[in-house]
C-alpha cells in the first residue's frame, strides 16, 4: 500500500498544476475579452465620430469622398467604409451622436423599429434586482426575443458599451463579471 503513495502524490501535484494552469488560462481569456470589448467600443465611437465629421464636412461644402480617398491611400490597404453608410442613416447617426436626437442608434444593422442590443440589455437589467452575467442576459434575451439571433459576444459588447456610456456598472466576483444599471443621478432642484 505504501507503494501507491508516491503515485498519488504525483497525480495530486499534476492535478494541482492543471487546475492552476486552467485558472490562469481562464483569467487570460477574460482579460482578452475585456480588452476586445474595449477596442470594439472604441471602434464604435470612432465610427460615430467619423459620421459626425463627414456630415459636418458635407454641411461645410466639402465632399466626403476626399476623406475616403485620403483614408484608403494611407497604408496601402483599403479601409472598409463604416456600416450603414447611406446618407439617411449617416445623418440620423450624426444627429444622435451630436446629441440632437433623443434615441441613440448603434452601428450594427437592424430592422426598422427594433430596439438595439444596448437598449435591450439596459432594459432587461433595469428590471432585475441583482447584477447578471453576460451569459444570463443573453439567455433571457433569447427567451424574450426568439425572432432575433442572440450571441453572447454581441450581448457582452453591448453591456461593455453600456458601461462605457455610463448606463451600466460592471462588477467582478472572482473571475466572473456581472452587470447592473447605474444608479440614477439625482437632479438638483431649481434648475
Amino acid at each position: 500500500m505504501s507503494g501507491n503513495l508516491p503515485a498519488q502524490s504525483v497525480t495530486a501535484d499534476y492535478a494541482q498544476r492543471v487546475a492552476d494552469d486552467l485558472a490562469a488560462n481562464r483569467g487570460e481569456q477574460e482579460r482578452v475579452r475585456t480588452e476586445l470589448a474595449r477596442l470594439q467600443d472604441e471602434l464604435v465611437r470612432l465610427e460615430e465620430s467619423e459620421q459626425v465629421l463627414t456630415k459636418m464636412q458635407e454641411v461645410l461644402g466639402g465632399t466626403p469622398k476626399q476623406a475616403t480617398k485620403q483614408r484608403k491611400g494611407g497604408k496601402g490597404a483599403a479601409v472598409p467604409a463604416a456600416r450603414g453608410s447611406d446618407r439617411k442613416k449617416t445623418a440620423g447617426k450624426a444627429a444622435a451622436s451630436a446629441g440632437r436626437k433623443a434615441s441613440k442608434k448603434t452601428v450594427s444593422p437592424k430592422k426598422a423599429g427594433e430596439p438595439t442590443w444596448l437598449e435591450l440589455t439596459t432594459a432587461y437589467l433595469g428590471g432585475q434586482s441583482e447584477p447578471r452575467s453576460a451569459a444570463e442576459v443573453a439567455a433571457s434575451l433569447t427567451e424574450a426575443h426568439p425572432e432575433r439571433t442572440v450571441q453572447v459576444t454581441v450581448v457582452r459588447n453591448s453591456l461593455e458599451q453600456g458601461v462605457a456610456q455610463g448606463r451600466l456598472e460592471r462588477c467582478k466576483q472572482g473571475r466572473s463579471v456581472f452587470y447592473s444599471p447605474t444608479a440614477p443621478a439625482s437632479v438638483p432642484s431649481g434648475s
